[in-house]
Parts: C-alpha cells; sequence; structure tokens
C-alpha cells in the first residue's frame, strides 16, 4: 500500500508539472521553483517588462519538499531553484545542477565576498547567495529582562516551562542542543548526536509549540514569549511588536543562505542567467531585502538602504558577530537517517 501511494503521488506531481510547463522549450519563459513568498510580485513583473520573458513560479515550503519532488521527475521542467547551503551541496553531488557561466553574471561583484566561496560549494561553480541570515533567540522584554537570555542554555530553566517556540525543522532543532553541549552544528559523531536528542527530549516540557509557517505571528501576538527564530522572522515580528528583542547566543548560532542554482536539464539555461543577473542589481536586491525581511547578500544593496538598517545588528551583522556564526553543511546518509530517526521520536515526545 505504501509503494501504491507514493507512485500515485509521484503521478500527481508529474501531471502538476506537465500542466503548469505544458511547453517547457518556449524560449520566452522561465520555470522557478522557489520558496513562498520570496520573491515579489513588483520584481516579476519589471523583469518581465524589461525581457519579456514570463516567470513561471511554483513554491515550496521546505528543502524536502523541493527536493524529493526534483528527484522524482525525470525533467521536472523548472530552471531555477533556491535550496539552503547543505541542498546546494547534495543537488551538486548528485549532479543535479548546471554550472554556472560567470561571464553573463556581470553583477556578480555586488555580491558580499564574505559569502562567496563557502565550503558548501567553492568558487560558487553552481550557486549564487540570495538570501541569509541566522538563527537565534527572540524574547518578549514585556515579560523578560532581556539580559536574564545570554545562551541556548537559558531555555532549559525552568521558569520558561510551556514557554518556547522551536523551529519545526530538524536541522535547527538540532542545532540547539549540538551548540549548548559544545559540539557543531554539523556533528556526526553518533554518541553526541545521542546526547542532543537526549537534550532536547529534556527541553520537551519547556516548548509550547513546534512552528516553521507562522513564526512572525507567533511572536507577534505573543502566543510564545521566548523562542528560536530566523533573523528575517525577527524583523517582521518586530516591526509590529517593539517589544521583541533578538539575542545572538553566547554558545554560538547557526547561519543559513539561500542561493539561485540552475537546474542540470533546465530549458532554458540563457535565460536563468538573465534572471540571477537582473536580481543581482543592487536596487532589485534592496527591493526584495526590504519586502521580504531577510537580509541581502548584495553588499551594493545593503548600501542602498537606510543608515539605522546598515546599521542593524540583526539584518546587517558586522564580521565579528559572523565569526561566532557556522553555515550548515550537508550531511552523509547514515548520519542523515540517525539524525532522522531521533527527530521522528522527539516529534511524539518518545
Amino acid at each position: 500500500m505504501k509503494h501504491l501511494r507514493q507512485i500515485i503521488a509521484i503521478f500527481f506531481i508529474s501531471l502538476t508539472s506537465t500542466l503548469a510547463y505544458s511547453n517547457p522549450n518556449k524560449s520566452d519563459i522561465l520555470n522557478v521553483y522557489i520558496w513562498g513568498n520570496y520573491m515579489p510580485n513588483e520584481v516579476i513583473q519589471q523583469f518581465t517588462k524589461e525581457t519579456g520573458i514570463k516567470l513561471n513560479i511554483a513554491e515550496y515550503d521546505n528543502n524536502e519538499t523541493m527536493f524529493s519532488k526534483l528527484k522524482a521527475l525525470k525533467k521536472s521542467g523548472y530552471d531555477i531553484t533556491v535550496p539552503s547551503s547543505y541542498y546546494v551541496e547534495r543537488m551538486a553531488k548528485q549532479g543535479m545542477l548546471h554550472p554556472l557561466d560567470k561571464s553573463q553574471l556581470t553583477n556578480l561583484h555586488h555580491i558580499n565576498p564574505i559569502l562567496l566561496n563557502k565550503p558548501f560549494d567553492p568558487k560558487n561553480v553552481y550557486s549564487v547567495p540570495y538570501l541569509w541570515g541566522s538563527t537565534g533567540i527572540i524574547i518578549n522584554t514585556k515579560y523578560i529582562n532581556k539580559k536574564k537570555v545570554t545562551s541556548w542554555q537559558n531555555f532549559w530553566d525552568p521558569e520558561y516551562r510551556d514557554q518556547l517556540m522551536i523551529l519545526n525543522d530538524m536541522r535547527d532543532a538540532f542545532s540547539i542542543a549540538l551548540l549548548s553541549l559544545g559540539y557543531s552544528i554539523n556533528d556526526s559523531n553518533p554518541q553526541h548526536i545521542e546526547k542532543a536528542y537526549l537534550k532536547l527530549k529534556a527541553l520537551l516540557p519547556n516548548i509550547k509549540i513546534f512552528n516553521i509557517d507562522t513564526v512572525p505571528n507567533i511572536y507577534i501576538d505573543e502566543d510564545a514569549i521566548i523562542g528560536v527564530a530566523w533573523s528575517g522572522d525577527y524583523k517582521l515580528a518586530h516591526d509590529e511588536n517593539p517589544a521583541l528583542e533578538y539575542v545572538y547566543p553566547k554558545e554560538g548560532f547557526s547561519t543559513w543562505m539561500e542561493s539561485f542554482v540552475i537546474l542540470k536539464d533546465a530549458p532554458h539555461v540563457e535565460n536563468a542567467h538573465k534572471f540571477i543577473n537582473f536580481i543581482l542589481r543592487p536596487e532589485i536586491a534592496k527591493q526584495i531585502s526590504l519586502a521580504i525581511g531577510h537580509s541581502t547578500a548584495n553588499k551594493s544593496a545593503v548600501k542602498l538602504m537606510p543608515i539605522t538598517l546598515q546599521q542593524n545588528s540583526v539584518a546587517n551583522p558586522n564580521q565579528e558577530i559572523m565569526k561566532q556564526g557556522e553555515i550548515q553543511r550537508d550531511l552523509d546518509p547514515e548520519t542523515r537517517h540517525l539524525y532522522e530517526k531521533y527527530w521522528e521520536r522527539l516529534k511524539i515526545g518518545n
């Protein structure tokens, strides 16, 4: 029965893609598979107006969905997608990506050099940084003195029983425990992973909710007064609730980056390069960052922003802060399976 459901699921995915991209080789279109709410309509319209290329946008809400769909389809019809760092690494290893032709990316020099040549894609053979940020602590200063919370370890304090919001993301959740234990967020030692699982299990009484889709609203509405958030979600929440503060934990934190990649079987490679180069224009990158809330990888775009935003340590942290962050890497299949096993047990409270 399970096998039958998988066949049916793949059939419907294939049917959906066929309906959405019935003429994938048409020269005046570009098929983009991207995170939800990651591309403002105004930017889409401007690109089409300037180039005559129509953008077909399909959205996903996590890397796993994106990856599974692309693996299930022999020819997806998509040209571009926007994986997180460790999925860029995984997709490159599995031959799913088309090398970039940097001669067509004349605006690439606008990218902040500190975000280039990362271990998940040395020399940026396949990826162009788009949006990035950190995973830190949010506290509501109406209820919590901000001087009291400086560490991931504070999450285990009994006073926060049934108060925490934790991201419903395996890697981010395990990063909290691993860092609090003094380990890397990319740790592959089975004993360390088990210790992290037991550490998270001990945190369950303090966790009020696991969430990933409506994080800003949870903090805006004060359904949780302390917890975890991505820096971009914090910005959106803080705009509505100024009592919220963002804390970089002293043990360190994970940093994330979403990058544009061109798929190996992309039917419109030239259009894909045109689109990425368009997004790299500073005024466009600025517009996107301000609309979405996440930090732009475009250093020239940052210079166009209000001075208060340029100096904001959450939106644009300095190099000293950035040195405390660690970017997620891909895990080998055996290690990934171990994390997944413990994650499933944690979510059912076992």
